[in-house]
């Protein structure tokens, strides 16, 4: 990802609360074998971000029809965690020469892709996704039929990815000066959910 240095973040503990807080991801690598190559194919999955390891742990689970865990069992893949993001309006700085841009926040994860089987590992990860968005939803999960739940388990394929690598981009205007900045965190702090988030950033992170 092309990430200017000043707009890099390298905080384990930054990356692993934003990797949380905009959890429904895209796990990027080709749906072919080693051998067979194909094009690149995206799958959109919400997943569960553990603090374990150098960078965090990723789980979650693919429907078994999509064949895509086929491919990227065993590999090394990429999961890219798209945060907020807003155009910002170059009437916005002092400098009167000034073009438009976006500021934006986004994540890029690389492990290798360990595939979960069994009932028992599947239900777990399951238990863990429920927890993350639902946690009152786990006793309802586990008052149904036996055989509902374990037909559900069979429909799914569980997996984990250590995060072996990862990339933390926050474009959030931090190469403008001091008045620039606080006019486009004021503007974003009065706008969207996605423009109020990244003002928090700003806060945050620049001051």
């Amino acid at each position: 990802m092309y990430s200017p240095k000043f707009n890099q973040v390298a905080d384990r503990a930054v990356l692993i609360e934003a990797m949380r807080a905009y959890s429904f991801a895209i796990l990027f690598g080709p749906q072919s074998s080693p051998e067979f190559a194909a094009p690149l194919v995206a799958t959109h999955l919400p997943l569960v971000v553990k603090d374990e390891g150098e960078h965090g742990l990723l789980e979650g689970h693919f429907a078994k029809a999509n064949r895509h865990w086929q491919a990227l069992g065993g590999r090394e893949t990429l999961v890219i965690f798209p945060g907020p993001h807003s155009y910002v309006s170059p009437t916005l700085y002092t400098e009167e020469l000034s073009v438009p841009t976006w500021n934006y926040i986004a994540i890029h994860a690389y492990g290798t892709m360990e595939l979960v089987e069994d009932e028992g590992g599947k239900a777990a990860l399951l238990a863990g996704l429920i927890e993350a968005n639902e946690p009152a939803f786990a006793p309802r999960w586990a008052a149904m039929p036996e055989g509902f739940r374990r037909t559900m388990l069979a429909g799914i394929v569980g997996f984990r990815i250590p995060i072996a690598r990862i990339e933390g981009k926050f474009k959030i205007s931090q190469n403008r000066e001091t008045q620039e900045r606080i006019n486009v965190r004021a503007a974003h702090a009065a706008g969207t959910a996605d423009q109020q988030a990244l003002a928090a950033w700003m806060t945050r992170l620049i001051g």
